[in-house]
């Protein structure tokens, strides 16, 4: 069951938290204008929960949100705020909604963010949540908003890296963004044919097995080498020369950081944050409240916030096994 309220929503707050993700702009803008054609008004919070807890909140009306859903990162901005963390910090944060008469809230961000939503809601203040993050790491949803720029942005990257190794015949060890998660090494993984791919989810850390596939793989005819290697990892640069001096063949660490949660969304990120924002509204106007927004199996849904907190997801067993044999 749905938890709702009975209070009637007439401002709506919108604000994104924890990293920025492309895409996110697509969304503010579709919560404003969707809020403003339901007859609502709209206040945008800069910087996040310390943007709120700081009372940076600004009037926003349909012309404050054009052009910007081409844009990259968010324009409201983003930041880290232990103080909402605490329960005085987060009843201050409902405090100061109703002295601005925010009633209704849509947050755009990872787990965290959601944490502070339901702290929200648990102040009296119905809240929304949205799946804004590169890593893809929500259980409750197949889609997050900014993962298919990210791995879009990253495969380019890789591809060009790519060209460099086979030109040299090195052996080239790629850092990929997400966390703790492996969704956007497995999907690049395929994506760029890579030879190895190295997630927290599935990775045993024995090296001797990739220096292995690496001397086989040579002894094949392979002149060169790719292994997309997961943020959760890490340690791409050791591993490179552990790799060298194990094989004998030149390597390479890459390591793409912070240029994945850059540039302009895709078409699929527009559209999807889109609607999420849309959704998001609607759902207020139906009362609910510490809810979070999902795409699940072609649709876009909404769970309860604490049941989409304790979902665990993992990667698909199938498309790992393709992954590792699509690369001999």
């Amino acid at each position: 069951m749905a938890e709702e309220t009975n209070k009637e929503i007439k401002t709506i707050g919108v604000l994104t938290s924890g990293g920025d993700a492309p895409g996110m702009n697509a969304a503010i803008r579709a919560v404003v204008r969707m809020a403003i054609a339901r007859g609502l008004k709209v206040k945008g919070i800069k910087k996040g929960y310390q943007g709120l807890l700081n009372e940076e909140i600004i009037d926003m009306g349909t012309k404050d949100v054009s052009d910007i859903i081409q844009r990259g990162g968010t324009v409201l901005g983003t930041a880290r705020s232990m103080e909402f963390k605490t329960p005085e910090g987060q009843k201050k944060g409902a405090e100061i909604c109703k002295k601005h008469g925010i009633d209704g809230m849509v947050v755009i961000g990872g787990d965290g963010s959601y944490r502070g939503a339901q702290a929200l809601s648990r102040n009296g203040i119905n809240t929304i949540g949205l799946p804004g993050t590169i890593d893809l790491d929500i259980a409750c949803t197949e889609y997050t908003i900014g993962f298919d720029t990210a791995v879009n942005t990253a495969m380019q990257a890789i591809d060009k890296v790519k060209d460099t190794s086979a030109s040299h015949e090195r052996c080239s060890v790629i850092e990929v963004m997400g966390r703790n998660a492996g969704y956007i090494a497995l999907w690049c993984g395929i994506a760029n044919g890579a030879e190895d791919i190295l997630i927290p989810e599935k990775y045993d850390f024995n090296e001797q097995n990739i220096i292995n596939n690496i001397i086989a793989n040579r002894r094949r005819g392979k002149t060169h080498h790719i292994v997309i290697n997961a943020e959760g990892i890490g340690h791409s640069v050791s591993m490179a020369r552990r790799i060298e001096a194990a094989t004998g063949i030149e390597t390479r660490a890459t390591i793409l950081g912070y240029m994945q949660r850059g540039g302009q969304p895709t078409a699929k990120d527009r559209y999807y944050a889109s609607i999420m924002g849309a959704y998001a509204v609607d759902i207020l106007l139906q009362g609910k409240t510490n809810r979070v927004v999902g795409f699940s199996k072609g649709e876009f849904v909404d769970y309860d916030i604490e049941e989409a907190l304790n979902m665990v997801k993992g990667i698909n067993e199938y498309q790992f096994e393709v992954a590792h044999l699509l690369s001999y």
